[in-house]
């Protein structure tokens, strides 16, 4: 009986440490792993990228070659966005930082201030080959919404390219093949809207602020704007006025809204006139649900195709 004892309770001893043993391995197999993930990173280039577009276009001519980071959270509109210390200290661990310029970043101008004696490359886009100032804008106003047209968004492409090439030529030959395959991607993307806004009835879209110009430019319609280059900058009275008079004389159907920013205003015009509202997404980034389903600047470039051919009633 003692002997069956004995051998019962080996058993049990034998078995617990097997037991043990498993959930050993498990959990360094899994330490292990992240370390090994971490050194991989840790070897790779950091690219930091101001916001969404930005971010967008670098991760993908990057690829796996290097690891991208967005500054500004997502869900969160970018013109009033302030770094936190966390978000200094990842710009600081970054070999290049991507700057949109044209004053859509606040703090762009005091990151590079306190960026004077790090060896980091920064780059801002609207002083690195790509400037613009609309004809009815004057010369002081300045729109830094260059993704929202693609053949300027091509040009974008060229500038984050020579940027990587510069930090890391090394890979040069991959993110030249992945630079071309995003220009394939906005050649379609152009054709798309050349195609989709060729035969319109109406040549006026109402949008919540001027982040449209470029776009409008280039495929022949026009945007009346109810705030201005800033999503920030509150309208006044008049204008409000003006903007629902002008929409009651062109028979405007549908007012633009955005998506990180309040609606109020647009709906308040919209109730107004008679009219109704419509989602025209600017990309200045994308809320977590939008990431979770798989959008990203394509796919809410092709959504505003669909809401401007609807608003300018296109055949």
């Amino acid at each position: 009986m003692i002997k069956r004892r004995t051998v019962e309770f080996f058993g049990i001893v034998v078995f617990s440490l097997f037991i043990i043993g498993c959930l050993w391995y498990r959990e360094n197999a899994t330490l292990f792993h992240k370390a090994s993930t971490s050194k991989i990173q840790k070897s790779k280039i950091q690219i930091a990228a101001s916001f969404y577009p930005l971010y967008f276009f670098a991760s993908q001519i990057a690829g796996d070659k290097a690891n991208v980071i967005n500054i500004t959270p997502a869900g969160t509109e970018p013109h009033d966005y302030e770094p936190t210390p966390l978000d200094m200290a990842r710009i600081e661990h970054s070999s290049l930082l991507i700057l949109n310029g044209g004053k859509l970043e606040a703090w762009g101008d005091k990151v590079k201030d306190a960026l004077k004696d790090k060896n980091i490359m920064i780059m801002t886009i609207a002083e690195d080959g790509i400037t613009g100032s609309l004809s009815d804008q004057g010369e002081a106003a300045k729109d830094p919404h260059f993704w929202l047209s693609p053949p300027l968004a091509k040009k974008l492409v060229e500038v984050i390219l020579s940027g990587l090439i510069k930090i890391d030529p090394m890979n040069q030959a991959v993110y030249i093949a992945n630079a071309k395959t995003l220009h394939n991607t906005l050649d379609a993307l152009d054709a798309r809207y050349q195609q989709g806004l060729r035969n319109c009835r109406k040549k006026n879209i109402i949008t919540s602020h001027a982040a449209f110009g470029y776009v409008a430019q280039t495929y022949g319609f026009t945007q009346i704007a109810i705030s201005g280059l800033s999503p920030d900058e509150e309208p006044s009275s008049k204008t409000l006025v003006d903007i629902a008079k002008f929409a009651r004389e062109n028979s405007i159907r549908y007012i633009f809204f955005e998506k990180l920013i309040s609606p109020k205003i647009s709906e308040t015009i919209a109730h107004e006139i008679g009219a109704q509202t419509l989602v025209l997404d600017p990309i200045e980034g994308m809320s977590e649900y939008d990431v979770k389903q798989g959008k990203n600047y394509v796919t809410a470039m092709d959504d505003n195709l669909v809401n401007l051919r609807k608003a300018l009633e296109c055949e």
